[in-house]
């Protein structure tokens, strides 16, 4: 039976008398977390109420980086540790992470030295794993390779490498990699409420099926939570009176046509009106611009871009390209939250948490991660392992995950490339369009998205709706919203005829997908 098939990972909720580790939330950390129990021999299991990377892990600007902005800040220690990570997710998904290049426009007299004395400590401190050395640019050369940056003033530029990866796919390839190593995995089933024994420790979850309904009581040694923006709401599970940990902000990115950076380059624009940098990255044939930080006074699993938001990243643009891109050149919009620190009672200031994580331990024992970013997930899964180690809730074993291949790892040296994302399960893509031509056919004309990869998510990704598919395998909703609404209906029919579903479900699939798909058009 494919390690994938949804019903028996379900049969297992009820025939595994108790599980070492429970991680609620399948984003970026909790299946670091779930793949560090696995890869040292515990009995895991992870739950996420909607699909991996639903929220903020699927909303990145797409970079795995030491964090430049964190190195002006004076945090060496976090960009060492995230450069040593990203080497290592190089080494893992290769064929998910590439090498990327930035040019920092200088438009003052001091940019020049300060930027590249600044980026030669971060490739010494990238040491072995170094992408690539960073130096420094003439006008001529800066303008040759960000076409339409803006001329006027240009002194120069300081080119420097990092890495750029697509971040739902990477979570859906964890997923199936913590799958193939004996775990059980599974979205769209929710944690709904906590367990105790008679000493106040807890000792399980209750979980729902959100497709059938069916609950499951579960047994488990340690429960980790790692649902994000979202961790107060298992909080206050554990304990109704809980203070809040967390308030959410959020960073919002604008998708446009490459014409607008034409080039293999990337932008980054180190200083913006609101303290935070500014990227423009060619991202899958299209441009990727952000982001903002905007606190908000709750979480939402669909997080809306707001008018100033967006209308502060097209200024911000504007101002270095020649040619600024307007709301009408805005192909989809989407927005992500990261957690701030909430205020302490009787305040109302917020500060960020840290991009170092955070692990809290509450009294009855659950464990709360917090903080943290893309690049170190697998750090983070590791730390909050070994502390429920540490607590004795689960005998002493060494973590593997730092030489553990990622599902579908293989080198790839054309990352542009048909099917390039898909690594080793490309060959067995390619099969199934010979056998089957009419799915080779593409899902819109305009992309290179065929039918074969949706029936390919239903049976191997654990994709269950439209969302599923258009908006984290093949990342049609966030490159171009009108195209994904266009695909909706062939969507919908294929996963029909792969999970079993009938003619009113697939009306009602399109209905709720072309509603959500609005709120990322302009």
């Amino acid at each position: 039976m494919s390690p994938f098939h949804r019903p028996t990972l379900l049969a297992r909720l009820s025939s595994e008398p108790e599980w070492d580790l429970l991680v609620i939330g399948g984003g970026a950390t909790g299946l670091g977390v779930a793949l560090d129990g696995l890869s040292r021999g515990y009995r895991t299991l992870l739950l996420e109420r909607d699909d991996f990377a639903k929220g903020t892990s699927s909303r990145s600007t797409k970079l795995v980086h030491g964090g430049v902005r964190y190195l002006a800040q004076g945090d060496v220690a976090l960009v060492r540790e995230a450069l040593h990570e990203r080497g290592l997710l190089l080494q893992n998904a290769p064929h998910l992470v590439s090498n990327q290049e930035f040019i920092i426009p200088n438009y003052s007299w001091w940019g020049g030295p300060f930027y590249t004395i600044g980026l030669k400590l971060y490739d010494w401190l990238a040491g072995r794993r170094s992408f690539g050395d960073s130096r420094h640019l003439g006008r001529a050369e800066t303008l040759r390779r960000l076409g339409n940056l803006r001329p006027h003033g240009l002194r120069g530029g300081v080119l420097y490498h990092d890495g750029q990866f697509d971040d739902a796919r990477l979570a859906i390839n964890l997923a199936q990699t913590a799958l193939e190593a004996g775990g059980t995995v599974l979205n769209h089933c929710a944690v709904t409420a906590l367990r105790k024994n008679a000493a106040g420790r807890l000792s399980g979850a209750r979980a729902t099926d959100q497709e059938t309904g069916r609950t499951y009581e579960l047994r488990a040694k340690v429960l980790v939570n790692a649902t994000g923006v979202f961790v107060d709401e298992v909080l206050r599970l554990d304990e109704p009176a809980a203070r809040p940990l967390v308030q959410p902000s959020q960073g919002v990115h604008l998708v446009v046509s490459q014409d607008f950076l034409p080039g293999p380059g990337a932008l980054m624009l180190p200083q913006t009106d609101d303290g935070r940098v500014l990227f423009a990255v060619p991202w899958q044939g299209r441009l990727l611009l952000g982001t903002t930080d905007t606190p908000l006074s709750a979480a939402s699993p669909e997080p809306r871009a707001q008018v100033a938001e967006i209308d502060f990243i097209l200024r911000t643009a504007g101002r270095y390209l020649r040619r600024a891109p307007t709301r009408a050149d805005v192909l989809s919009v989407f927005a992500g939250l990261r957690p701030l620190a909430a205020p302490a009672k009787g305040s109302t200031s917020t500060k960020e948490i840290s991009r170092s994580h955070k692990i809290i331990v509450s009294e009855s024992g659950l464990l709360t991660i917090t903080g943290g970013k893309w690049t170190t997930y697998r750090r983070m899964g590791e730390d909050a392992v070994n502390r429920a180690v540490a607590l004795g809730s689960l005998p002493p074993a060494p973590s593997r995950t730092a030489q553990q291949p990622i599902h579908g790892a293989q080198p790839t040296p054309d990352h542009h490339a048909p099917l390039a994302a898909y690594g080793t399960d490309a060959p067995a893509l390619r099969q199934l369009m010979r056998e089957q031509p009419e799915l080779a056919e593409k899902l819109v004309l305009e992309f290179a998205f065929t039918r074969a990869e949706v029936v390919w998510a239903a049976r191997h990704e654990l994709a269950r709706t439209v969302e599923d598919v258009l908006a984290r395998r093949v990342r049609l909703l966030f490159l171009d919203a009108h195209a994904a609404i266009q695909a909706a209906p062939t969507v919908a029919e294929l996963l029909a005829r792969e999970l079993g579903h009938d003619a009113t479900w697939q009306q009602q699939q399109v209905a709720e997908f072309t509603e959500l798909a609005r709120g990322y058009v302009l």
